[in-house]
């Protein structure tokens, strides 16, 4: 009746919660919750606009705005960053571009500026790489909207104007550069009828290349342009004549704003940009991961109704000596399957920082599908996944204590520095160096020392000392006792088929829980390094319960099917097992590396690469925790349901 009952409660388990998924799968969205409070405007009121950093989807190495001898105000202000927006390369400053609430501006001169040798060179090596230029207005980044020809009326809006661009004058062959010196901004701004104030919802522009012409002498701000002259209500069109890139050439800046009132309101102005054009694709892959989980709940509800069922009732009932001689199957291990493993002090390490991992990812994910870490908050996304980590080393050395002490171990000191150190010090290792690379680049992109302090502050003052608190918490609790006895001798494994080979089993262990997200993980790679927003933190926050069931089920299957051969070695082939499908994230990347990216430079490959193997090591240890605990879970469960004696 044992059996019967443990088979039952699991199979019924599993069913639930798979029917809690496909529940969870049709109610799935996530909601805005604002990051800043709104600032409303009287007319007239100053609108001060800040820049960003240059950004281009081909190097993936941010600039600061004045590191191109733009139009620069009195004084350089830069604002205030936290610490995730210094790890973005986010460098926000002042410009001289400063509006007038609801009062538009035609051909405003901003300064004049004649090129050099290295000037020129400067901007033709960004027009080259197609580098975009990034603003904000009451914390609203800059668009472009571009019509979209496949759609009546829609639109797509893409993040800051190029540069400038390349082409040729009629009847020449010899390619030019030219700037885009003229930008035509249209402020959108919700009014309320009541008070008259109003409200920024919208901040877009249309960039120009103008070759700007006057009459006398540069009077500067005050000069008369014959191009562009708001008495003569002349405008700047896309006919002009092109101002070209060359040394010793005049660039003068000039810029419009217009406003323009519309229906939507504060609390909606990011949805244009969240606008997701992709939701059936999304749907697509909440469907797919779907399957494959139900297909896995089927056969662990198989076994455990029916196999467990059938395995327990009859190792409970053998009655004679010659009886349990002749018995086969996972039962015969039980003198073996809990002695320790090979390097079981690393198991302990790795699986002490899969907690601290997942406990990151879970409550990030729960904060984020709430709303709380909407695109508006820059940065905010990254200060909280970092935090999360230092505090979560709490859970990191309980959770490798306790292992390390139901192996019997007994230099608990030693455990908890390897446990602080190992993972840290690797991912440490690889971002410093890729941080010398983009140094070397002269990039904003890297860490600056003061902020690579704080990052090792937050590591030995907080997360080590949380480490050793949980490790001694863990340690001195009482430890977690075997549900059999460990033989003295350990039994010889018998040969395994073909199918049961270790590399082959985890290796196809590791499919699975990449097939449940590698759809998910398209839209994730296209937002870090195409600079898209990604918001859809509601289907996120699905996929990910998805691929905790996906590592739990495939590992508790396979390794029900090696204790059914008799191979007890179980501990480091269940980490394995769903930590392989690393190894197809890493293998994805770079298959999006050589399809969807137009990276040249070897620097930026070294990065995108970089960052990978970061993010796939991870993934690694993630997938692998989920697996071992399920497993873990399983191998005492059905163990303690038998008679053994």
């Amino acid at each position: 009746m044992a059996g019967v009952s443990l088979a039952l409660r699991l199979g019924v388990s599993f069913i639930k919660f798979s029917s809690l998924f496909l529940l969870l799968a049709y109610h799935s969205h996530s909601f805005y919750l604002p990051g800043v409070a709104p600032q409303d405007f009287i007319t007239g009121a100053e609108l001060k606009v800040k820049v960003n950093k240059l950004t281009s989807t081909k190097t993936q190495l941010p600039y600061s705005y004045y590191s191109l001898p733009y139009c620069p105000p009195d004084h350089i202000v830069d604002s205030a960053e936290n610490l995730g927006e210094v790890l973005r390369g986010d460098r926000i400053e002042n410009s001289p571009y400063v509006f007038q609430m609801r009062e538009p501006k035609q051909c405003k001169i901003l300064c004049r500026i004649t090129l050099n040798e290295k000037t020129a060179k400067e901007f033709k090596e960004k027009i080259d790489d197609d580098y975009r230029v990034n603003m904000i207005l009451d914390n609203l980044p800059l668009v472009v909207p571009i019509p979209r020809f496949d759609q009546e009326n829609a639109v797509v809006y893409q993040h800051g104007f190029q540069v400038g661009l390349k082409g040729q004058y009629a009847g020449s062959k010899d390619q030019k550069h030219f700037i885009h010196n003229h930008l035509t901004f249209t402020v959108k701004f919700h009014k309320d009828s009541q008070t008259n104030l109003a409200r920024i919802v919208g901040f877009e522009v249309k960039p120009f290349s103008i070759k700007h012409d006057y009459d006398g002498q540069w009077k500067n701000e005050n000069t008369r342009l014959t191009t562009c002259d708001p008495h003569a209500r002349r405008a700047v069109t896309s006919s002009e004549s092109p101002q070209v890139i060359e040394d010793k050439k005049d660039v003068i800046f000039t810029y419009d704003v217009a406003f323009e009132e519309s229906e939507v309101k504060w609390v909606f102005r990011w949805d244009t940009y969240l606008l997701m054009a992709d939701g059936q694709i999304h749907w697509f892959s909440i469907v797919n991961s779907l399957m494959i989980v139900l297909f896995l709940s089927g056969m662990v509800a198989m076994i455990m109704l029916r196999t467990l069922y059938r395995d327990i009732s009859k190792y409970n009932q053998l009655e004679t000596q010659e009886e349990a001689q002749e018995e086969t199957g996972w039962k015969l291990v039980h003198g073996d399957v809990f002695r320790p493993p090979t390097n079981s002090d690393l198991l302990c390490v790795y699986a002490g920082t899969g907690v601290q991992f997942f406990g990151m990812i879970l409550v990030t994910m729960m904060f984020a599908a709430l709303g709380f870490l909407s695109p508006s908050n820059r940065g905010g996304l990254m200060t909280v996944m970092l935090l999360l980590w230092v505090f979560m080393g709490l859970f990191a050395g309980y959770a490798s204590a306790r292992l390390y002490k139901m192996f019997k171990g007994t230099e608990w000191k030693k455990i908890t520095l390897k446990t602080a150190f190992i993972f840290p010090a690797t991912i440490f290792t690889v971002f410093f160096f890729l941080n010398a690379l983009i140094w070397g680049e002269k990039s904003s992109g890297a860490v600056p020392f003061g902020t690579m302090f704080a990052l090792v502050f937050l590591w030995f003052g907080i997360s080590v000392p949380l480490v050793f608190a949980g490790s001694y918490i863990g340690f001195k609790k009482p430890g977690i006792e075997d549900p059999v006895k460990t033989n003295k001798i350990p039994r010889q494994i018998p040969e395994q088929a073909w199918y049961m080979n270790p590399a082959f089993s985890i290796l196809i262990g590791g499919v699975l829980p990449f097939g449940a997200v590698f759809i998910e993980l398209f839209f994730i790679l296209t937002s870090i390094w195409l600079h898209q927003f990604y918001y859809i933190f509601g289907f996120l926050f699905l996929v990910f319960v998805i691929l905790i069931v996906t590592c739990a089920e495939i590992t508790i299957v396979l390794c029900y099917f090696q204790l059914c051969s008799e191979d007890y070695l179980w501990w480091w082939r269940s980490y394995l097992t769903s930590g392989s499908s690393a190894i197809y994230l890493f293998l994805y990347a770079a298959f999006y590396f050589f399809t969807k990216l137009d990276i040249t430079k070897p620097v930026s490959g070294i990065l995108y690469f970089g960052y990978m193997l970061i993010a796939s090591y991870a993934f690694f240890v993630l997938t692998g925790t989920i697996g071992f605990y399920a497993c873990f879970w399983f191998t005492r469960l059905i163990y303690s349901s038998v008679k053994i004696d």
